[in-house]
């Protein structure tokens, strides 16, 4: 049986999963200052991107992202494990991404990859130390 701390912990990881994508999505890049440690590293490498340190990943994308005109994030299968301390986690969710590309091509990226984080606790709560991309498929339509 969980107990209640390791509820409220599962329910915060998740929230700052979805916090993350609500960042994205928005264009809201300052809010990703409270997902991520500031010496996180971040590999989006998988689909097209960088890999980093949070600062240098989290100015990427305040460039490139909006070259899209329209994106979301879906996320699902989120599997939370904690070590013995409680005060550490993995995450592994699933991430569909479509991505409608800039011009006039009307193509849409869809993008399926799974996050592979480690979480810290800190006194701010959860927050991620490390993002990484896996790629399950992508494919350019339209």
């Amino acid at each position: 049986m969980l107990s209640l701390q390791e509820i409220s912990d599962r329910l915060e990881i998740q929230q700052l999963l979805i916090d993350y994508s609500t960042a994205i999505d928005r264009k809201n890049f300052d809010a990703l200052d409270r997902v991520f440690t500031p010496d996180a590293y971040i590999d989006y490498r998988v689909s097209g991107g960088i890999d980093g340190r949070y600062p240098e990943v989290k100015a990427w994308l305040k460039q490139v992202l909006p070259n899209f005109p329209a994106y979301y994030h879906m996320l699902g299968n989120v599997d939370i494990r904690f070590d013995p301390s409680g005060d550490r986690a993995t995450s592994r969710a699933i991430c569909f991404n479509p991505m409608v590309m800039g011009g006039e091509s009307n193509q849409i990226y869809f993008v399926g990859i799974w996050y592979e984080d480690e979480l810290v606790r800190t006194p701010d709560g959860w927050r991620m130390t490390r993002r990484v991309e896996a790629k399950c498929f992508d494919k350019l339509v339209g």
